[in-house]
């Protein structure tokens, strides 16, 4: 599961068990991801914070568009664990077979209207190469019908899935066999 002693959730008391019964509530089971940051409470609480603030916000941009971006992101990352665990929402938010398969696959497929396709190729010069993107990017942006708030919310979505990225591939996260039963939606 993990290169690092994790607290499981049968050995889980008192607050963290709490947390975990709360994630388990809201998405079904407790990811492997979760698990590897149960020795530090505060920023697994944390963590799960700013995720419900940059994906279930209100927002002009998406859920769909923002779950897209962060497979975008994850596969440019190469991170299959984010890949699989979003794909998967992307699957239960009833988003096209076609279009999360190839993203999954790190492709964009031609079928996106040009904005969306336009917005998934930022994301993943943004994942690849931050410093790559300019003000010129982000005016195409507006130019596709993205206002400022979901031009924001789209780089905090980047910005999320290139840290849980990296915190996968730091500890050693690997994949549930039962992924999908905790990708449950999130009030």
């Amino acid at each position: 599961m993990t290169w690092i002693r994790t607290v499981t959730p049968e050995e889980a008391e008192g607050d963290l068990r709490e947390v975990y019964r709360a994630i388990a509530a809201d998405r079904g089971g407790i990811a492997a991801v979760h698990q590897a940051q149960s020795l530090n409470l505060r920023a697994l609480r944390g963590h799960l914070e700013l995720y419900r603030a940059v994906m279930f916000q209100r927002s002009s941009l998406s859920r769909t568009a923002r779950e897209r971006i962060g497979v975008v992101v994850s596969a440019a990352n190469r991170c299959d664990y984010c890949v699989a665990h979003h794909a998967e929402a992307l699957r239960q938010l009833g988003d096209e077979p076609e279009v999360h398969d190839a993203l999954a696959r790190g492709e964009l497929p031609e079928t996106l209207p040009g904005g969306e396709r336009l917005l998934l190729e930022w994301a993943r010069l943004a994942a690849l190469d931050p410093a790559g993107c300019s003000q010129a990017d982000t005016a195409a942006l507006r130019d596709a019908g993205l206002d400022d708030r979901a031009i924001l919310d789209a780089a905090l979505t980047v910005a999320y899935f290139s840290f849980v990225n990296r915190l996968v591939f730091l500890l050693g996260v690997t994949l549930e066999e039962d992924f999908a039963s905790t990708c449950g939606e999130v009030p």
